[in-house]
């Protein structure tokens, strides 16, 4: 039987959401081993000059317990 657990992290991209959400999975996996998958919860955009400068995006990461 596997355990699972979900952490919540925060990452931003100039580029857009996808970038950020990818972004956001690559640095978790370095220090978090047998990521399963991750639910986008929240999106939020930085505007500066009436333009969109940053996505950021708030991630459910779900691990197995070893």
């Amino acid at each position: 039987m596997a355990v699972a657990k979900t952490i919540e992290i925060i990452s931003s991209s100039a580029k857009g959401i996808e970038d950020a959400v990818q972004t956001g999975i690559a640095k978790a996996s370095e220090t978090v081993n047998r990521i399963e998958g991750a639910w986008v919860k929240d999106t939020k955009v930085v505007v500066n000059g009436g333009r969109v400068a940053e996505w950021r995006v708030t991630l459910a990461v779900t691990f197995i317990v070893e």
